[in-house]
Protein backbone atom coordinates (compact mmCIF):
# COMPACT_ATOMS: atom_id res chain seq x y z
CA UNK A 1 0.00 0.00 0.00
CA UNK A 2 1.22 2.82 -0.57
CA UNK A 3 1.96 5.82 1.81
CA UNK A 4 -0.40 9.45 1.33
CA UNK A 5 2.10 12.09 -0.15
CA UNK A 6 0.53 15.22 1.11
CA UNK A 7 2.98 17.22 -1.08
CA UNK A 8 2.19 15.28 -3.76
CA UNK A 9 -1.17 15.81 -3.75
CA UNK A 10 -1.23 19.51 -3.36
CA UNK A 11 0.96 19.65 -6.47
CA UNK A 12 -1.55 17.84 -8.56
CA UNK A 13 -4.66 20.25 -6.93
CA UNK A 14 -2.46 23.55 -7.94
CA UNK A 15 -1.64 22.08 -11.49
CA UNK A 16 -5.49 20.84 -11.57
CA UNK A 17 -6.24 24.90 -10.42
CA UNK A 18 -3.89 26.30 -12.82
CA UNK A 19 -5.64 24.62 -15.57
CA UNK A 20 -8.82 25.25 -15.05
CA UNK A 21 -8.08 28.94 -14.53
CA UNK A 22 -6.33 29.22 -17.90
CA UNK A 23 -9.00 27.21 -19.53
CA UNK A 24 -11.50 30.60 -18.31
CA UNK A 25 -9.30 33.15 -19.10
CA UNK A 26 -9.07 31.64 -22.16
CA UNK A 27 -12.77 31.43 -22.67
CA UNK A 28 -13.77 35.22 -21.39
CA UNK A 29 -11.08 36.54 -24.15
CA UNK A 30 -13.27 38.75 -26.35
CA UNK A 31 -13.62 37.21 -29.93
CA UNK A 32 -11.21 38.48 -32.49
CA UNK A 33 -12.32 41.67 -34.08
CA UNK A 34 -13.09 41.86 -37.47
CA UNK A 35 -13.38 45.00 -39.39
CA UNK A 36 -16.68 45.37 -42.32
CA UNK A 37 -15.95 44.22 -45.48
CA UNK A 38 -13.01 46.29 -47.12
CA UNK A 39 -13.35 48.49 -49.75
CA UNK A 40 -11.11 48.28 -52.87
CA UNK A 41 -9.61 51.39 -54.45
CA UNK A 42 -6.17 51.60 -56.16
CA UNK A 43 -5.15 53.70 -53.08
CA UNK A 44 -6.16 51.53 -50.81
CA UNK A 45 -3.17 48.90 -49.97
CA UNK A 46 -0.69 51.06 -49.74
CA UNK A 47 -3.45 53.52 -46.87
CA UNK A 48 -3.75 50.53 -45.43
CA UNK A 49 -0.44 49.07 -44.64
CA UNK A 50 0.28 48.63 -41.26
CA UNK A 51 2.35 51.13 -38.88
CA UNK A 52 3.70 50.27 -35.41
CA UNK A 53 1.99 52.12 -33.05
CA UNK A 54 3.92 54.63 -30.95
CA UNK A 55 3.54 57.62 -28.44
CA UNK A 56 3.46 61.05 -30.18
CA UNK A 57 3.52 63.19 -26.83
CA UNK A 58 2.36 62.31 -22.77
CA UNK A 59 -1.48 60.70 -23.60
CA UNK A 60 -1.23 61.23 -26.96
CA UNK A 61 -0.72 58.17 -29.34
CA UNK A 62 -0.84 57.04 -33.11
CA UNK A 63 -2.97 53.86 -34.03
CA UNK A 64 -3.93 54.60 -37.68
CA UNK A 65 -2.39 53.07 -40.48
CA UNK A 66 1.20 54.33 -42.94
CA UNK A 67 -1.19 56.26 -44.88
CA UNK A 68 -4.43 57.30 -42.77
CA UNK A 69 -4.34 58.74 -39.40
CA UNK A 70 -5.84 57.50 -36.43
CA UNK A 71 -5.17 59.22 -32.95
CA UNK A 72 -5.84 57.69 -29.56
CA UNK A 73 -5.73 59.90 -26.26
CA UNK A 74 -6.03 57.82 -23.45
CA UNK A 75 -6.69 58.48 -19.38
CA UNK A 76 -7.62 56.16 -16.36
CA UNK A 77 -11.16 57.32 -17.02
CA UNK A 78 -11.39 56.46 -20.91
CA UNK A 79 -10.22 57.48 -23.78
CA UNK A 80 -10.93 59.42 -27.34
CA UNK A 81 -10.15 57.68 -30.37
CA UNK A 82 -9.87 60.39 -33.68
CA UNK A 83 -10.93 58.99 -37.35
CA UNK A 84 -10.86 55.19 -38.23
CA UNK A 85 -9.93 54.90 -41.63
CA UNK A 86 -11.11 52.60 -44.31
CA UNK A 87 -13.32 49.51 -43.53
CA UNK A 88 -10.57 47.27 -43.40
CA UNK A 89 -8.50 49.55 -40.57
CA UNK A 90 -10.54 49.01 -38.12
CA UNK A 91 -8.90 45.75 -36.87
CA UNK A 92 -5.48 47.13 -37.41
CA UNK A 93 -6.64 50.46 -35.24
CA UNK A 94 -8.06 47.54 -32.35
CA UNK A 95 -4.53 45.51 -32.70
CA UNK A 96 -2.73 48.92 -32.49
CA UNK A 97 -4.56 50.11 -29.46
CA UNK A 98 -4.22 46.61 -27.50
CA UNK A 99 -0.09 46.48 -28.84
CA UNK A 100 0.29 49.60 -26.63
CA UNK A 101 -1.57 47.89 -23.31
CA UNK A 102 -4.94 49.40 -23.91
CA UNK A 103 -8.55 48.38 -25.01
CA UNK A 104 -10.73 49.51 -27.63
CA UNK A 105 -13.57 48.51 -24.89
CA UNK A 106 -12.11 51.98 -23.23
CA UNK A 107 -12.88 54.05 -25.69
CA UNK A 108 -15.78 56.43 -24.76
CA UNK A 109 -15.41 58.58 -27.69
CA UNK A 110 -15.01 58.20 -31.45
CA UNK A 111 -14.39 61.80 -33.55
CA UNK A 112 -14.09 62.38 -37.04
CA UNK A 113 -12.54 65.36 -39.03
CA UNK A 114 -14.46 64.28 -42.33
CA UNK A 115 -17.07 61.90 -43.81
CA UNK A 116 -15.15 60.38 -46.57
CA UNK A 117 -14.34 56.40 -46.79
CA UNK A 118 -10.95 56.55 -46.05
CA UNK A 119 -11.57 58.28 -42.93
CA UNK A 120 -14.76 57.33 -41.27
CA UNK A 121 -15.39 54.03 -42.97
CA UNK A 122 -13.67 52.31 -40.08
CA UNK A 123 -15.75 54.30 -37.87
CA UNK A 124 -18.90 51.65 -37.87
CA UNK A 125 -17.05 48.38 -36.32
CA UNK A 126 -15.02 50.64 -33.91
CA UNK A 127 -17.92 51.76 -32.51
CA UNK A 128 -19.81 48.63 -32.29
CA UNK A 129 -16.91 47.19 -30.53
CA UNK A 130 -16.43 50.09 -27.98
CA UNK A 131 -19.45 50.83 -27.80
CA UNK A 132 -18.59 55.09 -27.75
CA UNK A 133 -20.20 57.48 -28.90
CA UNK A 134 -19.89 59.42 -32.04
CA UNK A 135 -19.33 63.04 -32.92
CA UNK A 136 -19.06 65.19 -36.06
CA UNK A 137 -20.20 67.81 -37.57
CA UNK A 138 -23.59 69.01 -38.29
CA UNK A 139 -22.95 68.28 -42.13
CA UNK A 140 -20.13 65.44 -40.99
CA UNK A 141 -22.71 63.94 -38.99
CA UNK A 142 -25.33 63.75 -42.20
CA UNK A 143 -22.80 62.23 -44.27
CA UNK A 144 -21.79 59.26 -41.36
CA UNK A 145 -25.46 58.30 -40.82
CA UNK A 146 -26.20 58.33 -44.79
CA UNK A 147 -23.03 56.23 -45.49
CA UNK A 148 -21.77 58.65 -48.47
CA UNK A 149 -20.52 62.14 -48.11
CA UNK A 150 -23.40 64.93 -48.90
CA UNK A 151 -24.17 66.04 -52.37
CA UNK A 152 -22.42 69.60 -51.63
CA UNK A 153 -18.92 67.78 -51.34
CA UNK A 154 -16.14 68.55 -54.25
CA UNK A 155 -16.25 64.74 -54.58
CA UNK A 156 -19.64 63.53 -54.24
CA UNK A 157 -19.71 62.96 -58.22
CA UNK A 158 -17.50 59.98 -58.04
CA UNK A 159 -20.75 58.21 -56.76
CA UNK A 160 -21.67 56.09 -54.08
CA UNK A 161 -20.05 52.93 -55.48
CA UNK A 162 -16.76 54.88 -55.06
CA UNK A 163 -18.09 56.94 -51.94
CA UNK A 164 -19.74 54.69 -49.82
CA UNK A 165 -18.50 53.70 -46.37
CA UNK A 166 -20.41 51.44 -43.41
CA UNK A 167 -22.96 54.42 -41.72
CA UNK A 168 -23.06 55.11 -38.29
CA UNK A 169 -26.28 55.89 -36.23
CA UNK A 170 -26.81 58.57 -33.46
CA UNK A 171 -24.19 60.60 -34.11
CA UNK A 172 -23.60 63.85 -31.89
CA UNK A 173 -23.58 67.21 -33.79
CA UNK A 174 -20.53 69.51 -32.27
CA UNK A 175 -20.07 73.55 -33.60
CA UNK A 176 -17.75 75.23 -33.89
CA UNK A 177 -15.09 76.12 -30.90
CA UNK A 178 -17.18 73.25 -28.99
CA UNK A 179 -15.13 71.37 -26.51
CA UNK A 180 -15.77 67.74 -25.72
CA UNK A 181 -14.99 65.54 -22.30
CA UNK A 182 -14.75 62.36 -21.63
CA UNK A 183 -13.60 63.02 -17.97
CA UNK A 184 -10.40 64.72 -17.48
CA UNK A 185 -10.03 64.63 -21.45
CA UNK A 186 -10.87 67.13 -23.65
CA UNK A 187 -10.52 67.80 -27.19
CA UNK A 188 -12.19 70.85 -29.22
CA UNK A 189 -13.73 71.04 -32.31
CA UNK A 190 -12.50 73.74 -34.93
CA UNK A 191 -14.76 73.39 -38.23
CA UNK A 192 -12.15 74.02 -41.21
CA UNK A 193 -15.16 73.39 -44.41
CA UNK A 194 -13.50 73.15 -48.00
CA UNK A 195 -11.68 69.59 -48.29
CA UNK A 196 -15.30 68.61 -47.52
CA UNK A 197 -18.08 71.35 -46.06
CA UNK A 198 -18.30 69.11 -42.94
CA UNK A 199 -14.23 68.86 -42.23
CA UNK A 200 -13.10 69.19 -38.88
CA UNK A 201 -9.61 70.50 -37.32
CA UNK A 202 -9.65 68.88 -33.71
CA UNK A 203 -7.29 69.86 -30.93
CA UNK A 204 -6.37 69.27 -27.18
CA UNK A 205 -3.26 69.27 -24.81
CA UNK A 206 -0.97 66.41 -23.67
CA UNK A 207 1.20 66.36 -20.63
CA UNK A 208 4.67 65.05 -19.44
CA UNK A 209 5.01 66.29 -16.18
CA UNK A 210 5.40 69.78 -15.89
CA UNK A 211 5.42 70.30 -19.77
CA UNK A 212 2.14 70.05 -21.73
CA UNK A 213 2.19 70.92 -25.18
CA UNK A 214 -0.82 72.04 -27.73
CA UNK A 215 -1.72 69.14 -29.92
CA UNK A 216 -3.56 69.85 -33.31
CA UNK A 217 -5.52 67.25 -35.10
CA UNK A 218 -5.84 68.70 -38.35
CA UNK A 219 -7.92 68.01 -41.10
CA UNK A 220 -7.27 67.63 -45.31
CA UNK A 221 -7.07 71.07 -46.59
CA UNK A 222 -6.51 69.83 -50.63
CA UNK A 223 -9.05 71.01 -52.87
CA UNK A 224 -9.81 67.76 -54.41
CA UNK A 225 -12.84 67.29 -56.38
CA UNK A 226 -14.73 64.85 -58.55
CA UNK A 227 -15.38 65.56 -62.30
CA UNK A 228 -17.45 68.56 -62.86
CA UNK A 229 -17.15 70.35 -60.08
CA UNK A 230 -15.36 73.80 -59.74
CA UNK A 231 -14.82 75.46 -56.75
CA UNK A 232 -14.43 78.70 -58.58
CA UNK A 233 -18.42 78.78 -59.28
CA UNK A 234 -18.85 79.68 -55.25
CA UNK A 235 -16.80 82.51 -54.39
CA UNK A 236 -18.17 82.46 -50.91
CA UNK A 237 -17.01 78.77 -50.59
CA UNK A 238 -13.58 79.70 -51.69
CA UNK A 239 -13.43 82.35 -49.12
CA UNK A 240 -14.57 80.21 -46.79
CA UNK A 241 -11.97 77.73 -47.71
CA UNK A 242 -9.23 80.30 -47.47
CA UNK A 243 -10.74 81.12 -43.74
CA UNK A 244 -10.18 77.72 -42.63
CA UNK A 245 -6.71 77.62 -44.09
CA UNK A 246 -6.19 80.45 -41.92
CA UNK A 247 -7.56 78.82 -38.74
CA UNK A 248 -5.64 75.78 -38.97
CA UNK A 249 -2.67 78.28 -39.31
CA UNK A 250 -3.55 80.71 -36.22
CA UNK A 251 -4.08 77.70 -33.76
CA UNK A 252 -2.06 77.01 -30.71
CA UNK A 253 0.35 74.68 -32.44
CA UNK A 254 3.26 72.81 -30.96
CA UNK A 255 2.53 69.40 -32.67
CA UNK A 256 0.69 68.94 -35.86
CA UNK A 257 -0.72 65.50 -37.07
CA UNK A 258 -2.51 65.79 -40.53
CA UNK A 259 -5.54 63.12 -41.56
CA UNK A 260 -3.10 61.73 -44.32
CA UNK A 261 0.40 61.81 -42.05
CA UNK A 262 2.47 62.12 -44.97
CA UNK A 263 1.00 65.83 -45.29
CA UNK A 264 3.04 66.80 -41.84
CA UNK A 265 5.90 64.87 -43.08
CA UNK A 266 5.56 62.27 -40.06
CA UNK A 267 7.65 59.78 -41.31
CA UNK A 268 10.28 61.85 -41.12
CA UNK A 269 8.60 62.64 -37.09
CA UNK A 270 8.96 59.11 -36.52
CA UNK A 271 12.79 58.62 -37.78
CA UNK A 272 14.25 61.59 -35.46
CA UNK A 273 11.44 60.38 -32.63
CA UNK A 274 10.94 64.25 -32.46
CA UNK A 275 7.07 65.04 -33.19
CA UNK A 276 7.19 68.65 -32.00
CA UNK A 277 7.06 71.39 -34.75
CA UNK A 278 5.96 74.76 -33.82
CA UNK A 279 5.86 75.56 -37.72
CA UNK A 280 4.12 72.33 -38.28
CA UNK A 281 0.93 73.79 -38.55
CA UNK A 282 1.60 77.20 -40.72
CA UNK A 283 3.47 74.98 -42.88
CA UNK A 284 0.52 72.63 -43.50
CA UNK A 285 -1.81 75.63 -43.83
CA UNK A 286 0.65 77.00 -46.55
CA UNK A 287 0.92 73.36 -48.37
CA UNK A 288 -3.41 73.82 -48.38
CA UNK A 289 -3.09 77.48 -50.15
CA UNK A 290 -0.76 75.81 -52.67
CA UNK A 291 -3.35 73.00 -53.20
CA UNK A 292 -6.48 75.82 -53.66
CA UNK A 293 -4.89 77.74 -55.63
CA UNK A 294 -3.48 75.12 -58.13
CA UNK A 295 -6.88 73.53 -58.54
CA UNK A 296 -8.55 77.44 -59.29
CA UNK A 297 -6.28 77.99 -61.54
CA UNK A 298 -6.85 74.60 -63.73
CA UNK A 299 -10.41 75.98 -63.43
CA UNK A 300 -9.80 78.75 -65.74
CA UNK A 301 -7.84 76.77 -68.23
Amino acid sequence: MLAFDPLRRFTRLALLLMAVTAIAAAQSVRPSFKSDPEIICEACPGWNATLEPFRIFGNTFYVGTRGLSSVLVTSRGGHILLDGGLPQSAEIIDRNIRELGYRIEDVKLIVNSHAHFDHAGGIHALRQASGASVAASASGANALMRGENTTDDPQFGFGRAANGFPPVSSVRVVKDGETLRVGQLSVTAHLTPGHTPGSTTWSWKACEGSRCLDVVYADSLTATIAPGFKYSSDPARVALFRKSIETVAALPCDIVVSVHPDFTNLMDKIAKKDFVDSRGCREYAAFGTKSLDAQLAREQQ
